[in-house]
């Protein structure tokens, strides 16, 4: 799509909600259900929870988030803070509609709700694991050439940190001008400027997943090894990125911008799977540890550093 084509798109007037009608008592609220989709989000959202285990029993029981790339989680976090609060933009007024509603009802009208804001959890949990987890050797060094040993942060460490900062930043900005515009102006389907911002982070999450694996990719090429990354997750999630798309696609009121974002990371994680499978066997065949990138220590290794020399 040119941009011309994106900011038409943005700038277009909301369409009537798909949620409301107005009659002569007022307005009031149905659901048009597609049993389904729901069913395929019931199933994507126990999916997501179930392949996102893999990695963060991977963290904790390793006790080290070493081979994560700083900026993937950078842009993986801020882009599902952008998804999710565009996502409830764009499904306000089925979350207004609650109310009048059965609870079945309800819960079907915001399958596509909680599939986001569980994906936005579960790896925002990444971040949080990689944080506490930081390999220590990579978190602080010992200054010798002073009195007495002094443990400096490392600029690997600072980085972290600062991410850190700007993910909490940009979620603490980024709720706060969504709850004015919901507070003060009203939903997308009614308003161009809440439509607007919705739409700016729609396309501000579909840029950062564009580039989101790009570093986590290049990491995992030059240290050719796994690291604390879990095949398992990415065997699970890939597959499911179809599904996930359909099934936000099919939402009443959400539009492209809603699951674009989850067709290109899911074609990224692909290419970073495939990077993985292939570093593991390698690594396997040559004696090498998946986790460190270093080579296993046996009863052989000294009799063939004799061979060697």
């Amino acid at each position: 799509m040119t941009l011309a084509g994106v900011t038409s798109t943005i700038l277009t007037a909301p369409s009537p909600s798909p949620w409301t009608i107005q009659d002569d008592n007022g307005q009031q609220c149905q659901v048009k259900s597609d049993t389904l989709a729901t069913l395929i989000s019931v199933f994507l959202c126990i999916g997501l929870v179930v392949s996102y285990m893999p990695q963060h029993y991977r963290i904790i029981v390793n006790k080290t988030s070493e081979g994560f790339s700083s900026w993937f989680l950078l842009l993986g976090v801020v882009s599902s803070t952008s998804s999710f609060l565009n996502i409830i933009l764009l499904q306000w007024d089925a979350i207004v509609c609650c109310g009048s509603l059965s609870t079945g009802a309800c819960l079907a009208s915001l399958m596509g709700v909680f599939q986001i804001m569980l994906q936005w959890t579960m790896f925002s949990l990444v971040f949080i694991l990689f944080l506490i987890y930081f390999p220590e050797k990579y978190a602080a060094i010992a200054t010798t050439d002073l009195p007495t040993k002094v443990h400096t942060m490392t600029a690997e460490w600072k980085t972290a940190l600062v991410i850190a900062a700007i993910c909490t930043g940009h979620f603490a900005i980024s709720f706060l001008i969504t709850v004015i515009l919901l507070a003060a102006v009203g939903s997308p389907s009614q308003h161009w400027e809440t439509n607007y911002w919705a739409g700016i982070l729609g396309i501000l999450s579909m840029i950062l997943a564009s580039f989101q694996y790009l570093p986590q990719i290049w990491k995992t090429w030059k240290r050719k090894s796994v690291g604390a990354l879990s095949i398992p997750m990415m065997l699970l999630q890939t597959p499911g990125s179809a599904l996930f798309v359909y099934s936000l696609a099919v939402r009443p009121g959400t539009n492209w911008t809603a699951w674009i974002t989850y067709l290109v990371t899911g074609c990224l994680q692909g290419t970073l799977l495939v990077m993985c499978i292939v570093w593991h066997f390698r690594n396997k065949r040559l004696g090498i540890d998946d986790l460190h990138g270093t080579r296993i220590q046996d009863e052989r290794t000294p009799l063939l550093r004799e061979e060697n020399q």
